[in-house]
């Protein structure tokens, strides 16, 4: 290793968007910052996700006369605190600190030319908590033309929108066959996708159009972001952090930082022994993480004092696997589609035990609960030929195309009655009927009495808009019948070091280690252990990236 230190004024470890939005924020204060990426993809998990913010309060809702505020985002979280015990980074400094300054660390955004803006329909998660939000919290960036980026336009890492289309658009297009609006949605992107093909634009969106705007700006602002280059060591001087020691191509390499350091490096969704010792039954296979999140930087901020905590928690995140999912790729969710009418989910004993149209972060924390007791890793979810006629189900739209496929494979199960696929499934036939018929006497109610499917506007949203008098209730009773298995994924992890509201890491006797700060999900999420809304995870870590950078300049 060089003896020879090079100096800069912040170094972050990682490049998602709690990373990135430090760095912009300390550049475009004329600050030197270096951003070291393990990966040879920029753009961390981020990239691959929604790229949806939860802001309470933020400008987009003040301009469409939404009402929000300070006080009736803090009542909810509040009211969402009440639900879980021994969360040290939901404190309620930490939960204020993130209200206030969320609003702010848009506006800086949309100051430095990024184009934002709100979700109209994206309801918080329990919106029936007080102060929950009934429409939207939500922001996101605009679709972005990656050939703008020049040589960084390869380098971004994939998402799962490339297309010059928002979200809302893109969850629009499914019900093509059956909605003239989604008809008229359809025809304008396809207007768009051929209007980028002639012009050679490379459209993303969702995350991927978030980290390539912030990308951009960073740039712009002289941001030195470095690639393949992993942080093996954080530097200590009379015990503050003042650098870290870096490898790229097996050389490493002393990097000093006079501001300090801040970490922002993801999760450990791709390390199975850390998965075995905090969240067992769960497994490396099911997650849709960047497969470089390997708590690198967990182990290494343990190492030098860091206190840890929320471990057991992940983003979770149900999904199936067809036959052509593969291992570090996104993995289709299973939670809006066993949300929507002719479906429920099941353990292995036939019993229905949850709410289907719960967040998916709830879904998977009470799939690992009832594994406990009864096997439900993986559960089923059981369907009939009414929703394979309106549905997409594994990435694919409506219709018969993949059938013979899928179960030729085994992936998709089939029986002719609810009794067959029992056995087809091994389950008891008179439970898995006896659950049908009961979750059938609920659909004709219009009111699920075991676990009030459908009562939040948050079920409607998830569910099929078109379907009355409920868009998450149809019955199940229009053979053939379906099954197919649902794991307990994740998007990420949701557990690590702990901060306080000024984005510091802390020992576990509560001090803070000088010149070193933390963002994203490598912290202990201020959420604790609950999913408020949509980008519960994305909008912290740009607001505790933002945080973190302020609080190291001053």
């Amino acid at each position: 290793m060089s003896n020879t230190s090079h100096y800069h004024d912040l170094i972050i470890v990682g490049s998602g968007g709690g990373s990135m939005c430090a760095a912009l924020y300390a550049a475009s204060r004329g600050k030197k910052v270096l951003v070291l990426e393990k990966s040879g993809y920029y753009g961390g998990t981020t990239a691959r996700s929604g790229g949806v913010m939860w802001i309470p309060n933020n400008r987009f809702m003040k301009r469409d006369g939404v009402e929000d505020s300070f006080e009736r985002a803090r009542t909810y979280l509040e009211a969402l605190a009440e639900t879980f015990e021994d969360a040290p980074g939901a404190t309620p400094e930490r939960r204020e600190r993130f209200l206030k300054e969320a609003p702010a660390m848009i506006d800086f955004l949309v100051e430095q030319g990024l184009e934002l803006d709100r979700v109209p329909f994206w309801p918080d998660y329990n919106d029936e908590l007080s102060g929950g939000c009934k429409t939207s919290r939500c922001v996101v960036a605009a679709p972005f033309n990656k050939k703008a980026l020049g040589e960084w336009a390869d380098k971004l890492r994939p998402g799962f929108l490339d297309l010059p289309a928002t979200l809302d658009e893109a969850l629009a297009i499914p019900y093509v066959k059956r909605s003239w609006a989604a008809r008229k949605v359809f025809v304008r992107v396809a207007f768009k996708v051929i209007g980028a093909l002639l012009t050679g634009k490379r459209y993303v969106s969702c995350g991927a159009a978030l980290q390539a705007r912030l990308l951009q700006a960073a740039l712009s602002h002289g941001v030195e972001i470095r690639l393949e280059t992993a942080v093996r060591e954080l530097l200590e001087n009379n015990g503050r952090v003042t650098g870290v020691i870096a490898e790229h191509n097996g050389k490493r390499e002393q990097l000093g930082a006079s501001l300090g350091v801040i970490v922002g490096a993801g999760g450990f969704a791709h390390n199975q022994a850390l998965r075995k010792q905090y969240q067992p039954g769960t497994n490396v296979q099911w997650s849709s993480a960047p497969v470089e999140d390997t708590g690198d930087m967990h182990l290494e901020l343990q190492r030098i004092g860091a206190a840890l905590a929320q471990m057991e928690e992940m983003v979770g995140q149900p999904c199936i696997l067809p036959p052509d999912s593969q291992y570090g790729e996104i993995q289709q969710s299973a939670q809006g589609p066993s949300a929507k009418p002719h479906a429920i989910l099941v353990d292995q004993s036939g019993q229905r035990y949850l709410n289907e149209a719960s967040s998916y972060m709830t879904y998977c924390q009470e799939m690992l609960a009832r594994n406990r007791t009864v096997p439900a890793a993986p559960s089923w979810m059981v369907f009939d030929s009414q929703y394979l006629k309106k549905y997409m189900l594994a990435g694919t739209m409506p219709g018969k195309k993949k059938l013979a496929e899928w179960e030729q494979s085994g992936f998709l199960k089939k029986g002719e009655t609810v009794e067959t696929l029992a056995e087809v499934i091994s389950v008891e036939a008179a439970v898995l009927a006896q659950t049908v018929s009961r979750f059938n006497g609920f659909v004709d109610q219009n009111r699920d009495d075991d676990f009030h499917r459908g009562e939040r506007e948050y079920a409607r949203w998830l569910g099929d808009y078109l379907h009355q008098p409920s868009p998450t209730l149809g019955r199940i009773d229009q053979g053939p019948f379906y099954a197919v298995a649902v794991y307990p994924g994740d998007v990420g992890t949701y557990g690590g070091v702990v901060t306080d509201e000024c984005a510091r890491v802390l020992r576990d006797d509560g001090s803070a280690i000088e010149g070193l700060y933390a963002a994203g999900v490598v912290t202990a999420s201020v959420m604790g252990r609950a999913y408020p809304g949509a980008g519960s995870s994305v909008g912290p870590a740009l607001t505790f990236g933002f945080v973190a950078a302020k609080e190291a300049l001053a």
